[in-house]
């Protein structure tokens, strides 16, 4: 509770500094993703994506769950750094929600294991990308159309890393931030599963123990 009354705060102080800009303007889709990736192999487990709009709204738990994340068989795919064009990854349509000013997220890196919190703030000029039609070529319906950069992707890595990206269907992803979390010092679940993560699959629990944590490449 003390966290969203801080995400509420946080942004309450915002708004009424009139830090944000396209109050209240409608949206030209239905609703923005959120979505989540983490390197291969880089197991995590979000336990709580809450986001907060321009408006001060907030979206408890708009996202949970598992990442979208490749566990090649054999050690076919490095985890080192992030893909020139990553996925949208794993995630859901934040409905009824503005442009996005905050995301809140609490994970399990399952491979170290340690639990993280960042908080990724999304600036001006990536809201403006969001609304800002382009004319793309679409491979997937073969055509030229106007799309839109309505995704936003948060890649989650080994020692607290996140950063995130702005995608559309058609459009090429453009990186919004990078942001260094913190430990949550009360462990996984808010301290009430005695320290225990959850657990890490074979494949990914063999390659960390051949080839390790690459930190520093996120």
């Amino acid at each position: 509770m003390n966290r969203l009354k801080c995400l509420c705060a946080l942004c309450l102080g915002l708004v009424l500094a009139g830090c944000v800009h396209g109050f209240g303007r409608p949206l030209p889709y239905e609703a923005w993703r959120l979505g989540f990736l983490a390197p291969n192999y880089m197991e995590v487990w979000i336990e709580t994506a809450d986001a907060v709009d321009i408006q001060g709204h907030v979206f408890r738990r708009a996202m949970s769950g598992v990442a979208a994340i490749r566990t090649p068989p054999y050690f076919k795919g490095g985890p080192v750094g992030w893909p020139a064009n990553p996925s949208w990854g794993a995630g859901k349509d934040v409905h009824g929600a503005d442009l996005p000013r905050l995301i809140y997220v609490r994970w399990q890196s399952l491979v170290e294991p340690q639990t993280y919190e960042a908080y990724v703030e999304i600036p001006e000029v990536t809201r403006q990308l969001m609304i800002k039609g382009e004319m793309a070529y679409c491979g997937a319906r073969n055509k030229w159309l106007t799309d839109y950069r309505n995704a936003l992707t948060i890649g989650l890595a080994p020692g607290g890393i996140s950063k995130a990206w702005v995608m559309g269907p058609c459009l090429s992803p453009v990186e919004v931030t990078r942001v260094q979390g913190s430990v949550v010092a009360v462990g996984p679940y808010d301290g009430t599963s005695g320290g225990e993560h959850r657990p890490l699959t074979e494949t990914s629990k063999a390659y960390i123990e051949k080839f390790g944590i690459p930190y520093g490449s996120w």
